[in-house]
């Protein structure tokens, strides 16, 4: 809970320093579950800076933490279940996120083709 605390002190305090147009980044992570979504089909489209949208899905089945990622309307993956703790309570609180795409790797390895950031957002953007 004190992690959850400083988090949200660091986005509040850093919010107008930050700027509209970059937010105030708090995490970077690989794309999970990239081969179940429509990432295969989608890769080719995909270019890094590409703004991602992120959704929490507190009734997931699978996790009850789950971020699901969006690209353009299509569900591309999750947030990792490792990765989503601190993240899912800051949306929880109301806290605005969006992604952004920081790394594209054609890779056999489904986790190392998209990398992300995760931003928070201010209020007026």
């Amino acid at each position: 809970m004190r992690r959850l605390a400083w988090l949200m002190g660091i986005c509040l305090a850093g919010g107008a320093q930050a700027g509209v147009e970059s937010g105030i980044l708090i995490q970077t992570s690989p794309l999970a579950g990239f081969q179940y979504h429509a990432g295969r089909a989608l890769f080719p489209l995909l270019s890094v800076g590409d703004r991602l949208l992120l959704y929490r899905e507190p009734d997931n089945p699978h996790d009850p933490r789950a971020v699901r990622v969006e690209w353009r309307g299509a569900p591309l993956g999750y947030a990792p279940r490792a990765d989503n703790v601190d993240l899912a309570r800051l949306m929880d609180n109301g806290v605005r996120v969006e992604g952004r795409i920081v790394q594209l790797q054609k890779a056999r390895n489904p986790w190392q083709r998209i990398l992300f950031e995760v931003l928070v957002v201010e209020a007026g953007r």
